[in-house]
């Protein structure tokens, strides 16, 4: 778990700063300020023997390490902040043995000793915090940091954040807000630059709420501050939440032409951009050498998107292989009916009554009708009249295209005649005879 993996490493080192804090050299009392010193005097030999069991603890010799401890627990004559100091390393030991809850017992016998210093109860008590966070006792680290509150005068951002985690843990993503804001901004107030993890968070707030403006400004500072590629590609994918494609685009597009992203993963996300932006030579050039490069499935739904990118781009010579395997795969006749157009746009007359034929036979078509005034356009190219002819009637049911229908059937019809016009021969006059000839012009030179 990585929250408590986190949390055992801050732990860590804030238990040895309280020990190094905690067993120091024994203070003496001054006549000016008695009663305050006193409180955190300590005999050298309780210094030693605490030195002593820290020495164990650090060569991992935990049963000695127990050993002295349960020698000073019994010892009566122990000041307060001896005592403390002695439930402070039991705390300490207690941790690296991951027993937490003799732990967070430890502790509490840290803080019923009376006229502790404020910094050892104000240690202690973050200590605290952190540890019931570790274990999920996200109510009681709740507690005990309101409790810290209500002794300092300012707690620290990390206290601050840990608020804001707890609220996280516990899907209060709207409680959490404003800790993790109020965290990450005393940190800027100090001129520092706020923890990846932190802006993390909060990122993860705004996006459980779907607050995307917001996130804008997180992910922003994110890559400012640890530009990394996947929070690129998350802020593109916060620009198509907010309707903003075209950025998407120009990230998503820098993104995969800088090798920063699985073509595997984001090559049809691309492409579809592409498209959606009117840009279908890119995007065909795209899905063609992904597909080729096996990052992109050759299946029967990329075949479609590259075929109609490639028809998008007006190649449309390159967009009939994709289609016709499509076709093939899929056996959808409205597939075969697009392979048609295609054919058709290139004046290839046979594929496409081929095409189309195969569209019929499969069925189940979007516009049968037109699909009738693609093979009667084919068919008529063929010079088969009377097949397009019977095409156009077939599409002609169909009231939606029963008016184009009609005229093309006008057509045939009128292409027919004129056929049959230039196919008759005309009458061979019969020779006049010569004689007969002969004497027409001598009468008529005679008048």
């Amino acid at each position: 778990m990585k929250t408590e993996s986190r949390a055992k490493q801050y732990l860590a080192v804030t238990l040895t700063l309280a020990l190094a804090l905690g067993l120091a050299a024994p203070a003496m009392a001054q006549d000016d300020d008695r009663e305050t010193k006193q409180t955190v005097a300590m005999s050298q030999q309780v210094y030693e023997k605490l030195t002593e069991v820290q020495e164990f603890m650090e060569a991992e010799d935990f049963v000695n390490a127990q050993r002295r401890l349960e020698d000073l627990k019994v010892n009566e004559k122990l000041s307060p902040y001896e005592r403390a100091q002695t439930w402070n390393l039991q705390a300490y030991l207690s941790y690296l043995q991951e027993d937490y809850r003799g732990a967070l017992n430890a502790y509490e016998q840290v803080l019923r000793q009376p006229e502790l210093p404020e910094g050892l109860v104000q240690s202690t008590l973050k200590t605290v915090a952190q540890l019931q966070f570790m274990t999920e006792d996200y109510d009681g680290s709740l507690a005990t940091i309101r409790r810290l509150m209500d002794i300092v005068p300012e707690v620290s951002a990390e206290i601050v954040l840990l608020e804001g985690q707890i609220y996280y843990q516990q899907e209060r993503y709207r409680e959490a807000l404003g800790p993790l804001n109020r965290a990450v901004q005393m940190y800027r107030d100090k001129g520092q630059d706020p923890k990846e993890n932190w802006l993390l968070l909060l990122h993860s707030c705004y996006l459980q709420l779907g607050e995307y403006q917001e996130l804008l400004g997180v992910l922003k500072e994110l890559i400012a501050l640890y530009p990394k590629d996947q929070y690129i590609l998350t802020l593109a994918g916060v620009h198509s939440e907010l309707g903003d494609t075209k950025k998407q685009l120009a990230l998503t597009e820098v993104l995969y032409e800088s090798g920063a992203i699985d073509p595997k993963r984001h090559a049809t996300n691309l492409a579809n951009l592409y498209l959606l932006h009117n840009v279908p030579y890119k995007a065909a050039v795209t899905l063609d050498k992904e597909m080729a490069a096996d990052n992109v499935e050759a299946n029967d739904r990329n075949l479609r998107l590259l075929s109609q990118a490639w028809y998008q781009a007006r190649e449309d010579e390159k967009a009939i292989p994709p289609l016709r395997r499509a076709a093939d795969l899929s056996n959808d006749g409205d597939l075969y009916v697009r392979l048609a157009q295609s054919h058709v746009n290139l004046e290839e007359w046979s594929e496409a009554e081929g095409a189309i034929r195969n569209a019929l036979r499969i069925g189940g078509l979007k516009r049968t009708d037109q699909a009738y005034i693609l093979l009667g356009m084919s068919l008529m190219n063929q010079t088969k009249l009377t097949a397009a002819k019977d095409a156009f009637n077939n599409a002609a049911r169909d009231e939606r295209s029963r008016r184009a229908a009609q005229q093309w059937v006008a057509f045939v019809d009128s292409e027919i005649r004129r056929r049959e016009l230039m196919a008759q021969e005309l009458p061979n006059e019969a020779p006049r005879e010569r004689d007969a000839l002969l004497e027409a012009l001598e009468a008529e030179s005679t008048n």
